[in-house]
């Protein structure tokens, strides 16, 4: 007879911060598992088998002093249930877009649903879009046409436009500044070096730093957090993806942001209640006053 095993348990929670700060950037249909992992990544599975709540995942991160989060959609009824769960939760937000792995689900009438979610007053963002160059699950060519198709959207909508930039730093770069950026950029979970991060500073761009700027092997990432102003940083989860140090392999989640923050005050040689503070300030540039 098999025994399945229980699941493992969640990370145990860290020092609460010195003063309140958001997640900018996690999937919390993913996490309380409405919507399987199209990946079946182990970690997101791992996460959903925990049932966690909306609710819970809220009170948990409150309790280290992550006071509000930004939940994001990657396809159509991703981005239609986390606009309704911000709709009924006055600490969220949420941004809408179709993912560049589903790119090639981004029809015309698609595009029109996403701007039309963009338009109501909890959806602070248009993304995540940009360019996947590591998973070829969209071609290139439909992975451009929504990228620049988001892009007008946001200028349109007012909205922040959130990017998903994985292995196409030069690309995605080059979509911005052919199509006319909107007037705010966010690069989610940043993973470029530091002349990149000097490169997005000089355009304005916001940096948001994930779980990965913990990790043993990521001084390109650190490096880049030293260049990044202050004015311009942002810190996420990707919950339930990236966990920072030393929680790799297990399900992330927003109450684990301290971790995240506190590595980046350390490499910015400023305290944690300071950098809370700048981008808690960030946060309502990016996305609004809450």
């Amino acid at each position: 007879m098999t025994v399945s095993k229980p699941p493992a348990a969640p990370p145990v929670a860290p020092e609460p911060l010195p003063a309140p700060v958001f997640d900018s950037h996690c999937h919390l249909d993913i996490m309380v598992g409405d919507r399987q992992a199209s990946s079946g990544d182990p970690v997101a599975l791992a996460a959903q088998a925990a049932s966690a709540t909306v609710t819970g995942i809220l009170d948990a991160a409150r309790a280290v002093g992550v006071t509000r989060l930004v939940t994001i959609g990657y396809d159509l009824p991703s981005s239609r249930w986390n606009a309704e769960v911000a709709a009924g939760h006055a600490d969220v937000y949420a941004g809408v877009a179709i993912h560049p792995n589903e790119a090639h689900a981004a029809t015309p009438e698609t595009l029109a649903e996403i701007e039309a979610l963009a338009g109501r007053p909890e959806v602070r963002a248009v993304g995540e879009t940009g360019l996947d160059y590591f998973r070829d699950w969209a071609s290139r060519d439909d992975q451009h046409a929504s990228f620049r198709a988001h892009i007008e959207i946001a200028k349109r909508t007012g909205k922040a436009l959130v990017i998903h930039d994985r292995d196409a730093h030069a690309d995605v770069l080059k979509v911005l500044a052919e199509e006319g950026a909107p007037p705010v950029v966010v690069f989610h979970s940043f993973s470029g070096d530091a002349e990149m991060a000097a490169e997005c500073a000089a355009a304005g761009y916001y940096l948001s730093f994930s779980g990965p700027v913990t990790y043993k092997n990521a001084g390109y990432l650190r490096e880049a957090a030293r260049v990044a102003p202050v004015e311009l940083m942002l810190v996420e989860t990707d919950a339930p993806y990236l966990p920072p140090v030393p929680h790799r392999g297990k399900p992330n989640a927003p109450y684990l942001i301290p971790l995240t923050l506190r590595c980046l005050a350390e490499v910015k040689g400023v305290e944690p209640g300071a950098l809370c503070e700048a981008i808690d300030a960030n946060g309502v540039a990016v996305f609004g006053a809450w």
